[in-house]
């Protein structure tokens, strides 16, 4: 079931409660994808850099090939965080007045930890590799960090978008008024120095149009990543879930969230499913399991559900996810 929804798209995530086994599930899926003649690009958004760790071995922000077809990247939010910060100085220094480049560096500074921050430097880098890798793969398969943290950023594309919208409003206004004084300046001056701008800023005319440049750019980064979301036909998300109390409750405000930020839940899989002739232990386990399943039927009845077992040992390097891989189909 799983694979049938990968294979009829062209960008899916994965997301679900911290440690159900999300990595595990996304990078299986990829694998298969992959063995079915499929270029893909698996992505982990997760700070915690599981995916590294279970593939065993390093994964960094270019693209590294992990078997025929399969490619992988793991976003690393801190240096995320820092080459946005680095790249939002470049053009600040580059608008502004040099005497002003000190104010830059104290805004920035004050930036870093502000509230918002890592979320939006991270959408953009998901924009970025959504953008690209729709160009050099026919699927990409996100593999996201815990349920709070992915739904928030599920609904940023339409707040960034539209916050891009106002600015470039306000720019608009700004470059009205900035006009206005320059044309009643005259030759003398006195409209730069008014704008803050001397002999070494650019002249208001082209301060306006590389804002206003700068602004279109990330309008249209972050409305491409919003379309691609909003469309069922391109994109789906699948929630990853253990059969207990907590991560069906979760599951189902994470399902909320999604549906209110325009993005189509396609699959729920139930990873680690308890055996129920393995012992009483493991039987007693399973009719719990089955309480917990039932109340998200009732929660979500119209979303597909596969089980996937649990095993009894890890899943690690290339030949544990092809195995994997292969209960994906065999459990279908």
């Amino acid at each position: 079931m799983l694979l049938t929804l990968a294979a009829s798209r062209r960008v899916l995530f994965l997301g679900g409660k911290g440690g159900v086994g999300k990595t595990t599930v996304a990078s299986a899926l990829a694998y298969a994808q992959a063995r079915a003649g499929r270029r893909v690009l698996l992505v982990s958004t997760d700070p915690a850099h599981n995916l590294g760790h279970l593939w065993q071995c390093r994964i960094g922000a270019d693209p590294r090939a992990l078997a025929a077809g399969l490619d992988a990247v793991e976003i690393d939010p801190g240096a995320t965080v820092e080459a946005h910060l680095a790249q939002v100085g470049d053009a600040l220094r580059k608008l502004m007045p040099s005497h002003l480049s000190g104010e830059v560096d104290r805004h920035l500074a004050l930036s870093r930890d502000a509230p918002g921050m890592h979320e939006a430097a991270l959408l953009e880098r998901i924009a970025q590799i959504v953008q690209q890798g729709l160009r050099s793969h026919d699927l990409l398969v996100f593999d996201t960090a815990p349920s709070g943290h992915t739904a928030r950023l599920m609904a940023l594309p339409d707040m960034m978008a539209a916050w891009t919208d106002g600015l470039l409003r306000r720019q608009a206004r700004s470059e009205r008024f900035g006009a206005a004084l320059r044309n009643l300046g005259g030759d003398d001056g006195v409209a730069a120095r008014a704008l803050g701008a001397g002999d070494e800023a650019r002249s208001g005319g082209d301060r306006d149009q590389a804002i206003r440049a700068m602004l279109h750019r990330r309008r249209h980064l972050f409305g491409e990543l919003r379309d691609v979301l909003a469309d069922a036909g391109t994109t789906a998300f699948a929630i990853v879930l253990a059969a207990e109390r907590l991560p069906v409750l979760e599951t189902v405000e994470l399902h909320a969230s999604l549906v209110r930020a325009g993005i189509h839940v396609g699959a729920l899989v139930v990873n680690r499913r308890s055996p129920a002739d393995a012992g009483a232990f493991l039987a007693e386990r399973r009719v719990q399991e089955d309480i917990h399943l039932r109340a998200l039927h009732e929660s979500l009845p119209d979303i597909a559900l596969q089980e996937l077992p649990l095993l009894a040992g890890d899943v690690a390097g290339e030949a544990g996810v092809a195995a994997f891989a292969d209960l994906l189909a065999r459990d279908a």
